[in-house]
């Protein structure tokens, strides 16, 4: 049986090292969810507007956070816009800004989508009983919105748990780069370390995103009851 390195996980605290690093990993999803669900719901508003010019800027926006890869915005915002204007940006910081113009667009596009999906007349019965469009949304609207969207922000939070795996070439020390890490300082007594090493973080990988991923199931059973 040929020889993973698993042994290599068990020395000192290299373990333990991986859990921090995947808890950096989760918790750069996890803000950047909770911030892009702000953002997006009220992007997502914007977007069924009746003004033209901010109707053009949102879906101009949309596309270009779609069609541009994360890993050039993450090496545009960290390398590119820290020098250009003199920003002092971590790599984190620059992860969760990076991740949050992904999810605000990403979440602004479903919000749309639910906001179209309820049925007119809910706005007209509303604002027939004397409600301000602020109470409609505030009372009516946004509690459905919300139920339907929320699988749905489980499931961007895997998709960012997986594209977290970027952040370790701008220098963060999640779980990945903790990985390179330990099989750099490995590399003589232990040359074959790369596989355990990898297919553990593979291991931790999936079962977080497994958990989200029930998680979701469970919302979007609520959803519909």
């Amino acid at each position: 049986m040929p020889d993973l390195g698993l042994n290599v996980l068990f020395e000192g605290s290299n373990f333990l090292r991986l859990l921090l690093g995947l808890w950096v990993t989760v918790k750069i999803s996890l803000l950047s969810v909770s911030l892009s669900i702000i953002l997006g719901f009220f992007l997502g508003i914007l977007m069924t507007g009746k003004h033209p010019l901010i109707r053009i800027l949102s879906t101009l926006y949309l596309e270009f956070v779609r069609i541009m890869p994360q890993l050039v915005l993450l090496f545009l915002v960290y390398f590119g816009l820290t020098k250009a204007f003199h920003v002092n940006l971590s790599g984190t910081a620059s992860a969760i800004l990076v991740f949050v113009l992904w999810g605000t667009a990403e979440m602004g596009d479903l919000v749309r989508s639910a906001l179209i999906s309820i049925p007119k007349h809910q706005y007209e019965s509303a604002s027939a009983l004397g409600m301000t469009t602020p109470q409609v949304y505030r009372y009516i609207i946004a509690p459905q919105t919300l139920r339907r969207l929320l699988p749905l922000a489980i499931n961007l939070t895997t998709r960012m748990i997986k594209t977290t795996s970027l952040v370790a070439l701008i220098g963060v020390v999640e779980v990945l780069k903790v990985g390179q890490q330990i099989i750099e300082a490995n590399r003589f007594h232990a040359p074959t370390a790369a596989m355990g090493i990898y297919g553990t973080i593979f291991l931790l990988y999936f079962l977080v995103c497994f958990l989200f991923s029930r998680l979701a199931k469970q919302a979007e059973r609520y959803g519909k009851d």
